[in-house]
């Protein structure tokens, strides 16, 4: 029988993991794919990054972590680099990532007094503070081009309420409507999505400031000081949750694509209906772009952008999505958020705004749709439900009938109003057994495209009185939508003010 091994006991060496910072410079190409693609996004963060540093360095002064001088100093230092325009601060891959390229610069000026700002702060914190710094002004500038686009869009629909088409499914024709009542339901979506912006913005505008690494920091016991100085609302509860939350930059992202692929979808049908073939609508001339070689062609190229946007965002979005779902406590969640995320909102916010300016100049062919309207026949549901009411038929073999009627006047070359009610009869005793003998009048009135839209009297339907009521209603929620975006960027921007002009007097104070 094999003896039992005990098990050896730990030996008291050290261990052979080499810990602490190393001393050797960075591989040229972690450079290259590092700290380079973190540089490219410094430009965006340069901004939060200043205002996080006069608040990280004012609220340490404030605690009497920071000597006055020094807190001066390095407040002077940090006035300098606000005032200084993104292209022209020394950002440097070659020093690492953007906060790297500030500390060198910082100390190379003040020596050992830039060192105070690193106190109960890793590097990550600032850059967190700075992208929802970026965030929320974007966000409060996509909420108001959502809600212009919405306002815009009401305010067409409201013109054309009395302008007939025929409504499509499939591109075919479907049931008689209004142009008005059709280009409406965009504005709904994009009130939606504004309301998500401004649920996602109350989000954004928490403060990660004093969370230090992962659980805080035994110098800042008072996490609304910093938050009340950057104008952020609240602070976010848990400090680990605050440096390494995703899913409000998920709903940012989300939100802004879908408040563009609503605009997409309105997008395709004016390329489709600005066609020679449709006719329905025009694009202003300055939404349009020439051939150069075809002298007769005037490309829809807005709208072209437009749809093409929309798939660029959900690949950011879809992008995003694949790097979050890495283990917590990973720097790659947010590296790669910088640069997408601000892109993504400044993105949406110009294709927003441009599909504003499209809807708002489009022209209407109001004679071509009404010819459409009565070429066809988007009459034929209202013909099968009259005949059913009408006759006590059921549904189904009125259908039937004005199927066949529908058929047989497609045939001869007949419109849907040329529909008469012998035509009617001869399908009836086919599929009924009987003909259905229907008031000639009456007839006329359900063939009649016009009648049709003014029957749709119930909620969100296509009478004109409805659209109109609609209209209106949406276009007051689209205006409160957008004083409620303006309001938070006259916020943000109070709070910057009131930051720098604290930072002013300290320094006019200690180093005069």
């Amino acid at each position: 029988m094999t003896k039992a091994v005990p098990p050896a006991k730990p030996t008291d060496t050290a261990s052979s993991r080499i810990a602490g910072p190393s001393s050797a410079a960075p591989a040229q190409e972690l450079i290259d794919a590092g700290f380079a693609w973190e540089i490219a996004d410094a430009p965006l963060l340069h901004g939060g990054l200043n205002l996080a540093d006069l608040g990280h360095v004012l609220d340490l002064h404030q605690r009497g972590i920071i000597p006055d001088r020094p807190a001066a100093d390095l407040l002077a230092e940090l006035l300098i680099a606000y005032s200084t325009p993104a292209e022209e601060f020394p950002y440097d891959a070659q020093f690492g990532e953007p906060y790297n390229s500030r500390e060198r610069l910082f100390a190379e000026r003040l020596g050992n007094t830039a060192g105070w700002l690193h106190a109960g702060r890793p590097r990550r914190e600032a850059a967190r503070v700075a992208l929802r710094i970026l965030l929320r002004e974007q966000t409060a500038g996509l909420v108001i081009e959502a809600g212009r686009f919405a306002k815009e869009t009401a305010d067409v629909a409201r013109k054309n309420s009395g302008v007939l088409m025929p409504d499509q499914t499939y591109l075919q024709q479907a049931q008689p409507s209004t142009f008005g009542h059709y280009i409406l339901a965009f504005v709904p979506p994009a009130l939606r999505d504004g309301g998500r912006l401004l649920s996602a913005m109350e989000q954004v505008n928490l403060s990660p400031g004093g969370a230090g690494c992962v659980n805080g920091s035994r110098l800042l016991e008072d996490r609304m000081t910093i938050a009340d100085l950057l104008g952020f609302s609240d602070v976010i509860d848990h400090t680990r949750d605050a440096m390494w939350q995703t899913d409000t930059f998920i709903d940012l992202l989300a939100t802004s694509t879908s408040l563009i692929s609503n605009q997409s979808k309105l997008a395709e049908d004016l390329e489709i209906w600005a066609s020679q073939e449709f006719d329905y609508v025009d694009l202003a001339g300055p939404y349009t772009r020439a051939s150069v070689l075809m002298p007769q062609k005037r490309n829809p190229y807005a709208l072209t952008i437009v749809r093409g946007a929309g798939g660029v965002l959900i690949g950011r979005l879809t992008g995003f999505l694949a790097v979050v779902k890495s283990p917590s406590a990973r720097s790659d969640n947010l590296i790669f958020a910088y640069g997408e995320i601000p892109r993504a909102l400044e993105l949406s916010t110009r294709i927003s705004a441009l599909m504003t300016g499209v809807v708002g100049t489009l022209s209407v062919n109001s004679d071509r749709m009404w010819e459409e309207l009565q070429g066809g026949f988007s009459q034929a549901t209202d013909l099968a439900e009259f005949i059913m009411l009408a006759t006590d038929v059921d549904y189904r073999s009125a259908y039937r009938v004005v199927g066949q009627v529908v058929r047989s006047a497609s045939n001869a070359k007949l419109r849907g109003l040329d529909i008469t009610s012998e035509m009617i009869d001869e399908a009836a005793e086919e599929i009924c057994g009987f003909g259905l003998s229907l008031d000639v009048d009456q007839l006329a009135a359900v063939l009649d495209p016009v009648n049709i839209v003014e029957t749709r009297t119930a909620t969100g339907g296509a009478a004109i009185d409805v659209v109109c009521e609609m209209a209106d209603r949406f276009g007051a929620q689209a205006a409160e939508m957008i004083e409620e975006g303006q309001g938070h960027r006259e916020h943000f921007l109070r709070a910057e003010d009131a930051l720098v002009a604290k930072a002013r007097s300290l320094v006019a104070e200690h180093q005069g």
